[in-house]
């Protein structure tokens, strides 16, 4: 059974020129009420008088080749770590270059005084007189070296192609002029851009809503010259695409003191989103969140002068944006558009605060191959069934939270081979207006259980992880993330900072997951005893803490330990007594989850649930009024999120309504619209249980991915 037709709306679409019929009917057919252009497609005057506003896509940095080869100086830069060699003599040459992808990268030759000469043995800087750059071979030779010692150079560099055109030109075979970026920190950039947004304004009079793909510094994507080890550094939160000598000149200047190139290259570990990022990176996040909502708001200024709206692509280029920060509050978008393959995204996309159109472009993109390097729209690929994968983790995120708007992008002729997608995109879009109007009547019922996310983090990475899912699986965060996301419960995100008793009360479980050391689990913040205090306090007066893998972990060991009842032993407790680990015969949820290593438990009290190889997997522990909670790891799937559910319900003094008994089924209640939204996330036929009132229970059986939408009678 599917969802009855709906009005047409609510729904973006790619056009392409040459294709004039085909984009209409496509338009027709789902409904579409906005038709845009995308990176290598234009519309012709019959798409843009079709009745559909029009969105303009822009990436204001790219698109400039003639300036930025005139004006060189102006690229944008980064800070590269050379290849370590080990000399072998008093004297080394080291290449700068070799590691690298020779088609992005130009070494900056005019930037010497802010690079480092550094002996990787020691971890010492070699002075400046000790090494010379050679500009004919592109390399730093050093003088004095200790044999046998490790050098590297950090050195600046300009990125001379744009890396989301660069990773189509080589995935996608584009054949037009690779695209260079303008860093706007220069004030000659910023009178050009700005110069040229105005006439891009007057050029393009039928455009409605300027979509911004997406601001200034693109998430951070370093590729390698071996396609053995093609991306050497990927995180979707780095800074290290936002730093010039100018940039470190002004931050000096605010800051009061210099950041360095080892600042970034960090012993070569450089400084992803998972790890804890100290003082100095902060104020430097701090320092570049600042300057790009300021020149943003310029920028959205002069659109709104010309009567269109300004939306902006949460992907790409967002760095330094920050939507959860008060700068990004004052740039004044109309929109915000996230592209999404899983749940978490979508509450990502709909927890961007103050009052945004909040948009979703859906996958599988209109591209030859998926961002996954698998074929899509060409011999080889099922794009209905990836467009129906992805749908059911967005769609059971959707029923939780609101979103306004879904579409698409890319070549939109790629879909004439393709006629099922075709058709799975009209339902979909079908089932989007459905939930959309339910949102609109009424909000979704909720249980009446408060979680808080604890990490270094907080709140500026509301519902965020390390990027996509399928970039970083490995992450028990997202995993988390991604269960939660179409669960039933109230979510926040607190830091280290916001620990305090009158946030605690108000929450009812504490959930600390990740690896040691990483930003997820807390890192140093953990060296902190009035943390550990008001969070030992609030669970014995009845808080549940739920930690996973290394929760509290410093040092090889859990600061939380005693509420926990496991602990982590690197092999310091050789000599110790260890205590058998036996699960209780009768436990009734089960996680699949792998043991981690070292995991042992404190004394006899605490109760293990799950147990593989002689380690504890899943574990309770009674805390005064309260409970520690440990998995060993945690891994989405509907049956941990099943079982997850199951165990955070725990606490709750009445077990809350419109419940599944089947994990591949989600449900939501909208009360005021007195309808319960059923939806299968299987490629099998289901049948569910559901509890509508104490006294009331439905039974339902649902074909492959289904939709259903029921009224309840009083």
């Amino acid at each position: 059974m599917k969802v009855a037709k709906k009005s047409r709306g609510s729904f973006t679409m790619p056009g392409e020129a040459g294709y004039e019929e085909l984009s209409l009917t496509l338009a027709e057919k789902w409904g579409a009420d906005v038709i845009r252009d995308c990176d290598g497609t234009k519309l012709s005057p019959r798409l843009l008088e079709a009745g559909m506003d029009v969105y303009s896509t822009i990436c204001i940095i790219r698109e400039h080749n003639e300036f930025a080869s005139t004006n060189p100086q102006f690229q944008q830069q980064t800070f590269l770590e050379s290849e370590r060699v080990v000399s072998t003599s008093k004297t080394i040459e080291i290449p700068l270059l070799s590691r690298y992808f020779s088609g992005q990268f130009e070494v900056n030759e005019a930037s010497l005084p802010y690079w480092q000469v550094l002996d990787r043995t020691t971890g010492d800087e070699i002075f400046a007189s000790s090494w010379q750059y050679n500009a004919t071979t592109k390399s730093v030779t050093i003088e004095g070296c200790i044999p046998f010692h490790q050098y590297s150079v950090n050195f600046l560099a300009f990125r001379i192609w744009e890396e989301i055109n660069m990773y189509n030109h080589v995935t996608n075979n584009w054949k037009s002029e690779p695209l260079r970026q303008l860093d706007p920190r220069y004030p000659e950039v910023q009178n050009y851009l700005s110069s040229y947004l105005v006439r891009w304004c007057e050029e393009h009079p039928e455009t409605d809503v300027v979509r911004f793909t997406s601001l200034f510094y693109n998430f951070v994507w370093i590729w390698g010259s071996d396609e053995r080890n093609r991306n050497l550094f990927t995180d979707w939160a780095s800074y290290d695409f936002t730093v010039s000598p100018l940039a470190l000149d002004q931050f000096e200047a605010e800051y009061g003191y210099r950041l360095t190139g080892e600042d970034f290259i960090n012993k070569g570990n450089r400084k992803p989103s998972h790890i804890t990022w100290n003082k100095r990176m902060m104020d430097y996040l701090w320092f570049t969140n600042a300057f790009v909502c300021s020149y943003a708001k310029e920028l959205v200024d002069i659109v709104h002068s010309y009567g269109k709206k300004a939306y902006v692509f949460y992907d790409d280029s967002w760095v330094g944006m920050e939507p959860q920060s008060e700068a990004f509050q004052t740039i004044g978008f109309d929109g915000i558009i996230k592209c999404v393959f899983s749940g978490f995204e979508v509450r990502l996309c709909n927890a961007v605060p103050g009052g945004l159109t909040h948009e979703l472009r859906l996958h599988p993109y209109l591209f030859p191959v998926g961002l996954g390097g698998a074929p899509t729209f060409k011999e080889g690929g099922n794009p209905a069934l990836d467009a129906q994968k992805y749908w059911v983790n967005v769609r059971r995120a959707m029923l939780r939270a609101p979103i306004d708007r879904i579409g698409l992008g890319g070549y939109l002729h790629l879909t004439e081979s393709f006629p099922n997608f075709v058709e799975t995109i009209a339902d979909i879009a079908d089932q989007f207006r459905k939930i959309k109007e339910l949102h609109q009547i009424s909000e979704v019922y909720t249980a009446s259980l408060k979680i808080g996310i604890l990490s270094s983090w907080g709140k500026l990475r509301t519902w965020t992880c390390g990027g996509h899912y399928h970039e970083h699986p490995e992450l028990d965060l997202i995993n988390i993330l991604e269960s939660l996301s179409g669960l039933p419960f109230t979510v926040e995100f607190l830091s280290f900072d916001e620990v305090t008793k009158e946030t605690l009360d108000s929450l009812n479980i504490v959930v600390n997951a990740g690896f040691e050391g990483s930003s997820w689990s807390g890192g140093e913040n953990w060296d902190n005893a009035e943390v550990v205090r008001l969070l030992t306090q609030w669970v014995y007066e009845g808080g549940t803490f739920l930690g996973v893998n290394a929760p509290s972990a410093i040092n090889h060991s859990f600061r939380m330990a005693h509420v926990l009842g496991v602990d982590s032993d690197d092999g310091r407790r050789l000599c110790h007594g260890q205590w058998e680990v036996n699960a209780a015969q009768d436990s009734k949820a089960q996680f699949k989850i792998h043991p981690k290593q070292g995991i042992y438990l404190i004394d006899g009290d605490t109760t293990v649930l799950q147990a593989q190889d002689g380690l504890p997997t899943y574990t309770e522990r009674t805390f005064g009024q309260g409970k520690g909670i440990y998995l060993s790891e945690y891994r989405y799937s509907p049956e941990n999120t099943h079982t997850l559910r199951s165990i955070l319900e725990q606490g709750l003094k009445i077990m809350p309504l419109f419940t599944s008994d089947n994990p591949n089924i989600d449900c939501a209640y909208f009360p005021k619209a007195k309808t319960l939204v059923l939806v299968n996330g299987s490629e099998e036929e289901q049948k569910v249980r559901v509890r509508t009132s104490e006294m009331s229970v439905i039974e339902e059986r649902f074909c492959a991915f289904e939709m259903r939408v029921l009224h309840l009678a009083e």
